[in-house]
């Protein structure tokens, strides 16, 4: 049937599709008369598509001056006065478009001195329905209704459960309306919630915060009989635009933040009978006395939603499923990765490879496998491993051991062990580098990893001596973080390439590491008078001094804790700080406020330290303070919240802090992040650690901060208070004026790509690469490491040629 395929419709009979259709046998095809109810929406769909249609193709331009959507206006006001001209009673003259501007807001009587300030808006247009399914670069659940609520008049939610992990993503948007809009004379109930004890998975505490902002909140206890499945907000808006969010929407973590949760956002502009069929279906629940108003001061309806929940928890039989991280065979990921390993060596020839993967996700692991499948193919068997602590060496020895199912497997050359037969060896940097190579046959190994190869570039002359010296039929690197704030290059070692990579933001979306929900929080510190020295940063000691003697600054850390975490008591974290003295102070402070604390530092001893772990893991401990010592090679998957308790830089070392708690656990179902952020020195930069936690480019990331960052990777959340928000703001935009040594590893990060692209990717101007006698375009490719070394003389004349035409003006 040429022309109309097979199927159903509900297509206007028009004189194209009749044509069509006279060409089919009339017993294939089925029609009917309009029906009278409903004609006029039929009629106006089509209409609205060809005058659509019209509008959409008025050209860019005519030539007499006037704008498009001038001469869009003009035909659309055309085609008003002939449905003007058709239908007097039922349009009016002042239904002709005045100009081509849309009304955006009107506010109120103001309440403070100046102009008002714009309402934050969804993303979403408000007279557009869609859906929404938590999906990269597209705005998370959470983020969007944070925004609704932001210029809501009332709001209705109905949901299966509330939890305080989802809870807190809305609170302080929750906490504003009902200020707002007690503020405005408002007598009705601004937040309504139905919710229920269906699978114990309420959570008391948080219904409780929710009435202590304002809310009213009705329960259903028997959910044997009303077992609610629906899921819905409702953003009611006197000014007629109001929305809702129908699906996957509990109050929860998963429903605001986390993937594969999905919801149909409608909006009362588009499909207005739908919301008229919430508002009264949500009214005839709240009346329904199944539906039982709760008040946390009467002592009864705590003990009763108490024991709800404990027996609907009982219900559920408790399956817990332990799982080895060293399993043999390789999980699909790590099958991806060892297969590009593969690919690069046979296909490629490229025997010295970088393995990029995120904390958490098994880079030993990676490596033990590839390993062992080079030996069983005869092409490897002698093995240098080499990292810089004496612990990560222990653990790796640990893995190989067990993949290779052999107790036996490899020697130690740390501290005083040192390899008798020197064929399988884990070796720390430390000790090779007072080795005499002269010794050691180049060709000795095989196969050399180097763990954490980052420290490649801070320790250069060490690692350069040992790299330099050794011809293995492999080099296997693995890190996390390739990037260095130094401006390093660790890619050199490999031919400038990375050959594998599995990113922080990646790893996340592929639900192989917790999620987080990070909070900025302003610490009312000021430490741009802190003395400040270029590649090492602030002075250690006049921080310690100020952190010491600022107790404000830990009565906000402890406000934080009880704001954001569930239960301080039941909390496994571990804050990260300046200094030794800094940590001792933390950990005598947290005890006095009642939290069991430890701080475990380079003067700890080294059982002491594992006992520490061991009782935060068991709750013994609730805190436990440290300043570098756990950034690498600590296993414990429990924690959950992590105080960053100084100003980081590094990227590097912030993603290595960060990962300490992203690592699955059971019971853990996100890491909660509490950094503390000050006010910085002018050299101290911001983006390079949101760059790293959210994949962003520079250009995208002001936007991300001031949109609140809608496109983090599945199931996490990021926000900064207000005053933390400006400061990290000013800052970034002040590191727009970026060091030579920081474009060369903007390029290093983005590879091979053309000027424009480096630009767009960047935010920067031509002028930013040109106004330097460095070659320009040229001379960046050639530090970045992707062009010929030799440095040629006519690219430093042809960039400050361009730097000074890029200062003409065409007169």
């Amino acid at each position: 049937m040429e022309g109309v395929e097979a199927g159903i419709y509900e297509q206007l009979l028009t004189e194209q599709l009749r044509g069509l259709l006279d060409g089919l046998p009339r017993d294939l095809v089925q029609a009917a008369d309009l029906d009278d109810g409903d004609a006029h929406d039929v009629l106006a769909d089509h209409v609205a598509t060809v005058v659509r249609r019209a509008l959409r193709s008025v050209p860019s331009s005519a030539g007499n001056g006037e704008s498009r959507s001038d001469r869009q206006v003009a035909l659309a006001n055309a085609i008003i006065r002939q449905v003007l001209d058709a239908a007097p009673s039922a349009v009016e003259a002042g239904d002709a478009i005045a100009e081509g501007r849309q009304l955006l807001e009107v506010h109120g009587p103001p309440s403070a001195p100046g102009p008002p300030r714009p309402t934050t808006r969804p993303t979403t247009p408000l007279s557009t329905s869609a859906l929404l399914v938590n999906g990269r670069d597209q705005p998370r659940i959470g983020s969007e209704v944070q925004k609704e609520l932001a210029s809501a008049d009332r709001v209705d939610l109905l949901c299966a459960f509330v939890k305080w992990h989802g809870l807190r993503v809305v609170e302080e948007q929750i906490a504003e309306l009902v200020r707002r809009r007690r503020a405005a004379g408002e007598e009705a109930p601004i937040l309504r919630v139905i919710t229920t004890t269906y699978v114990g998975s309420t959570e008391r505490r948080a219904l409780e915060r929710l009435i202590d902002l304002g809310a009213e909140v009705k329960i259903s206890y028997e959910t044997r009989m009303t077992r609610l499945h629906a899921k819905a907000w409702l953003f009611h808006r006197r000014s007629g635009y109001s929305t809702a969010y129908v699906g996957s929407s509990n109050l929860s973590k998963s429903a605001l933040v986390d993937g594969l949760e999905w919801n149909v956002r409608l909006s009362e502009v588009d499909q207005p009978h739908l919301l008229d069929t919430f508002r009264a279906t949500f009214d005839e629940y709240w009346e329904d006395p199944a539906f039982e108003r709760y008040d946390p001061s009467d002592e009864g309806q705590r003990a009763r939603l108490d024991e709800a929940l404990a027996m609907e928890r009982g219900g559920t039989p408790d399956l817990p499923i332990e799982l080895s991280t060293l399993e043999v065979r390789p999980w699909g990921y790590q099958q991806e990765i060892l297969e590009e390993l593969t690919a690069e060596r046979d296909i490629h020839g490229h025997h010295r490879n970088l393995v990029v993967m995120a904390t958490g996700t098994g880079k030993t692991v990676v490596a033990g496998l590839d390993y062992r499948r080079l030996r069983e193919a005869g092409a490897v068997d002698s093995l240098l491993f080499v990292a810089h602590r004496e612990e990560l060496l222990d653990q790796s020895r640990a893995t190989f051991r067990h993949i290779l199912r052999d107790g036996s497997f490899g020697e130690r050359f740390v501290g005083g062990d040192r390899p008798q037969e020197w064929r399988h060896v884990f070796a720390s940097v430390q000790s090779l580098a007072r080795l005499d190579l002269g010794n050691l046959d180049a060709r000795r190994f095989d196969m050399v990893i180097v763990d954490e190869f980052h420290h490649a570039g801070a320790e250069t002359k060490t690692y350069a001596r040992l790299l330099d010296h050794l011809d293995p039929k492999i080099l296997l690197g693995l890190t996390a973080t390739p990037e260095r704030a130094d401006g390093q290059d660790i890619l050199h070692w490999f031919d400038g390439r990375i050959a594998v990579e599995l990113r922080l933001w990646e790893a996340l979306e592929q639900n192989l590491l917790a999620p987080f929900q990070y909070f900025g929080i302003a610490d009312e510190t000021d430490l741009s008078s802190i003395e400040w020295k270029r590649g090492q940063g602030y002075s250690t000691a006049q921080l310690t001094e100020l952190y010491l003697a600022h107790d404000a600054r830990l009565q906000i850390v402890l406000q934080a804790l009880v704001d954001k975490v569930t239960d301080v008591a039941a909390m496994r974290c571990l804050g990260f700080c300046v200094s030794i003295d800094h940590a001792e102070y933390m950990a005598e402070r947290f005890k006095q406020a009642g939290i069991p604390s430890a701080a475990v530092t380079s003067r700890t001893p080294r059982e002491d330290r594992r006992a520490a772990l061991e009782a935060l893991r068991r709750r013994d401990l609730n805190a436990v303070f440290t300043v570098d010592l756990f950034n690498e090679g600590v296993d414990v998957p429990q924690i959950d919240t992590v105080l960053f308790l100084r100003p980081t830089e590094s990227a590097t070392i912030f993603l290595q802090q960060l990962g300490r708690g992203l690592r699955l656990a059971d019971d853990k179902p996100c890491l909660t992040v509490l950094d503390f952020i000050g006010n910085q020195h002018r050299e101290f930069r911001f983006d390079l650690r949101y760059r790293a936690l959210t994949g962003s480019s520079r250009r995208q990331l002001e936007d991300e901060i001031e949109n609140g960052f809608p496109t983090l990777p599945a199931g996490c959340h990021l926000s900064l208070d207000r005053i933390a928000s400006e400061t990290v703001l000013q800052n970034v935009r002040q590191s727009l004026g970026i060091k030579w040594k920081d474009l060369t590893s903007e390029l290093r990060r983005l590879g091979e790509c053309d000027l424009r692209t480096f630009l767009d990717e960047t935010g920067l101007d031509a002028e930013d690469l040109y106004r330097r006698a460095r070659g320009g375009w040229a001379g960046l490719r050639r530090d970045a490491g992707l062009a010929d070394p030799t440095d040629a003389p006519e690219d430093r004349e042809l960039g400050r040629a361009i730097g000074r035409m890029l200062h003409l003006d065409d007169l």
